[in-house]
């Protein structure tokens, strides 16, 4: 038996969840470390209370969402086989493995991008979204300092369509529809938020970069740009692509945010955060 057996077999199951994602959190460490030191921008060190604050919301981002959204998952599943033709999942199932896959990837970044600008243009999303964005010095560890309501709006806006569509029933572009999103969304989120200034020429304009993503993450102008995870041609059509040959002088929000794990899950339940100042600007 292997040591993740004997885990398996012994552990419950929240146990090995936080054993994966420790070591999920060493490998990434591994890699980023050295390219953030070599490739990025020289920061100021982070305090250690920002620090575990950064590493409480890995595991609570982690864990979370997934908890909470597994009933609501399950009854737009069941909604969408009550409502939609029987001829829409019959056609889907009939698709190659390829264009499934495509398929999943493409419904998955739309619903993101509207879920992501959502959480910019309404008020009370803002105050939860904002916390992600008090990172000022961005690093590969601010992808997932997201609070828990912030990131199951995301999630249903890029998962909907999927269950909607029995696109996440059996099947390998079935079950694992939802967890081809995640992981492709997770994993490539922490590159375009680390500090490494790589530049990839005419490819930026076929995949999200860190300068790309970086502009969505200044401090003032453009912040409401960019919201695409890994497709920028989203913000291409409609109208929200920014990408100079620099990258943006600062990142974060002007508001102050509490810099303990506690205080940020509650700042936005505790009292209103301003609306990023371009998006006032575009409202006047």
């Amino acid at each position: 038996m292997s040591s993740l057996q004997w885990i398996q077999a012994h552990l419950p199951g929240l146990a090995v969840d936080v054993f994966r994602l420790s070591l999920w959190l060493v490998a990434l460490t591994i890699l980023f470390l050295p390219l953030e030191r070599f490739f990025g921008e020289r920061h100021p060190g982070r305090s250690r209370r920002e620090l575990c604050s950064d590493l409480g919301f890995y595991f609570i981002s982690s864990l979370v969402p997934a908890m909470l959204l597994a009933a609501p998952m399950a009854l737009i599943a069941v909604a969408g086989q009550r409502w939609l033709p029987e001829a829409v999942p019959s056609t889907l199932s009939a698709l190659p493995l390829w264009s499934k896959v495509l398929l999943v990837l493409l419904l998955g970044e739309v619903g993101t991008y509207w879920g992501h600008r959502l959480s910019h243009e309404i008020p009370w999303l803002w105050r939860f979204h904002a916390v992600h964005h008090s990172t000022a010095n961005l690093y590969f560890l601010a992808n997932t300092r997201t609070h828990p309501v912030d990131m199951v709006v995301t999630r249903l806006f890029g998962m909907t369509p999927l269950y909607l569509l029995g696109m996440a029933g059996t099947g390998v572009a079935g079950s694992a529809a939802p967890v081809l999103l995640l992981l492709t969304g997770t994993v490539w989120g922490f590159f375009i938020h680390a500090n490494v200034r790589w530049r990839f020429g005419p490819l930026e304009w076929l995949v999200a970069t860190p300068a790309f993503h970086h502009w969505h993450h200044s401090k003032i102008e453009h912040i409401n740009r960019n919201y695409a995870a890994t497709l920028p041609v989203l913000d291409l059509l409609f109208g929200t692509y920014h990408l100079p040959r620099e990258w943006p002088d600062a990142c974060g929000i002007e508001q102050t945010m509490p810099a303990s794990l506690a205080g940020q899950l509650l700042a936005p339940w505790r009292s209103a955060t301003s609306a990023p100042r371009d998006m006032q600007e575009t409202a006047k």
